[in-house]
């Protein structure tokens, strides 16, 4: 196993750390923004994730550490940060996959790629099959543009505490 996988272990600190960030984003977030804050929060996977886990795994061009991920994490949702980050749950993405189909990679000839979420201003982002994560240009899946933006799964959700971190910090959410 490399050291750049998603091991259980080292999802659970990451979900820790998140987990404690929002607590502290979200207590003073309405004296701070002047309305109250919206469902910023990682929601762990239960028995029905779980069945959805179990279809997604059968999905031939999905990565093991989506898998690891979904087998955890039901959904991400950050209302408040930026226009939003957010995780599909992974029975969302099965209907996705099912109703619109993969997303052609043009980056990787043949590949195809999973529409996991988005960044809540239009943007997808698409889990290709060797754990690179990528954000489609425009709103559009039709043919889309993709820009790379994380070589595995753990290095997006790495971004993504970055783009909490930021915010926090400066009410700057990032680029990712």
């Amino acid at each position: 196993m490399s050291d750049r996988s998603l091991p259980p272990d080292w999802l659970a600190s990451w979900l820790s750390r998140i987990s404690a960030a929002l607590d502290a984003m979200t207590e003073g977030f309405e004296r701070q923004h002047g309305f109250h804050p919206g469902a910023n929060e990682v929601r762990p996977a239960d028995r029905d994730d779980q069945a959805a886990v179990l279809m997604l795994a059968q999905v031939g061009f999905v990565h093991a550490d989506l898998v690891t991920f979904y087998e955890h994490v039901a959904d991400v949702t950050w209302a408040d940060i930026g226009n939003g980050y957010f995780v599909a749950p992974a029975g969302d993405v099965l209907v996705q996959l099912a109703e619109y189909g993969a997303v052609e990679l043009g980056a990787e000839q043949g590949a195809h790629g999973l529409v996991i979420g988005s960044n809540g201003g239009g943007l997808s982002y698409v889990a290709g099959p060797t754990g690179a994560v990528y954000r489609t240009r425009t709103a559009s899946l039709d043919e889309p543009e993709l820009d790379r933006v994380a070589d595995d799964l753990r290095q997006f959700l790495e971004l993504l505490e970055q783009a909490l971190m930021l915010f926090i910090a400066n009410g700057e959410p990032g680029h990712l």
